[in-house]
């Protein structure tokens, strides 16, 4: 496949992910003008910081008033999530890859974004995600810009039902190979249930979301890439 048809077909699988992204936006757009934002401050802020999360968290905290350190350490342990897909990334990338396409690809490692790259088989070619960046990186920004603007003017129930677009891209992402691959499948089945078991065991629930995501994915990760290694050569073939 060309640069150009894997580029083409970034965008055409980003397009969801983008409108999703601008729907849920809204609400980040809503807390940014509850703090003071301007729509332009606001979309800066998510062109630069592609984590829903990370930047509700941000936002909390200058609501808050901490100070920039406290901020930073925040922001980094609710996003530390994403430094284990940036590794797994790096484990399907042509040895050859340059660090320019390297750098750039890192920029935008979102939920979405990785989960439909990283399911393509063979090395991670780098023009597909940058294909898939161009309809989502502006759904996200200008969803907040517009959310600072008319967000406010919605009711919560129709700000909050929007987000409902990504659940379903999640399951469009995993539910293909899971039918193609038992492991897959009995290990997306054993991540819900034990992700619902943390959410209300003694210790582990009263941890962040994002820290209790990190211990599952290197407890299941690791476990399945013990019992189940696959080999370069199949990794390569998908």
């Amino acid at each position: 496949m060309s640069k150009k048809e894997s580029f083409v077909q970034g965008v055409r699988d980003g397009v969801p992910i983008g409108l999703g992204y601008f729907a849920v936006s809204f609400s980040l757009g809503i807390l940014a003008k509850n703090i003071g934002l301007t729509p332009l401050q606001a979309a800066v802020m998510s062109l630069l910081n592609n984590a829903s999360a990370g930047e509700y968290m941000g936002l909390t905290m200058i609501a808050a008033g901490a100070s920039y350190w406290e901020m930073a350490f925040a922001t980094l342990v609710t996003n530390a999530r994403y430094l284990l897909m940036s590794c797994a990334m790096s484990q399907r990338m042509d040895p050859a890859m340059g660090l320019r396409h390297r750098f750039f690809m890192a920029f935008d490692i979102t939920d979405e974004l990785f989960g439909i790259t990283i399911a393509r088989p063979g090395y991670l070619d780098p023009w597909y995600m940058y294909g898939a960046m161009v309809p989502s990186i502006p759904g996200w920004m200008i969803g907040t810009a517009l959310g600072t603007l008319a967000g406010s003017l919605l009711p919560l129930r129709v700000v909050s039902a929007f987000s409902v677009a990504l659940y379903g891209m999640f399951i469009a992402i995993f539910i293909p190979p899971a039918r193609k691959d038992k492991v897959i499948a009995a290990l997306v089945a054993l991540a819900f249930l034990t992700s619902w078991a943390f959410s209300w065991l003694p210790v582990v629930s009263d941890l962040s979301d994002g820290t209790r995501t990190i211990i599952l994915t290197v407890l299941l990760a690791g476990g399945a890439a013990a019992l189940f290694p696959r080999r370069e050569e199949e990794e390569q073939q998908g």
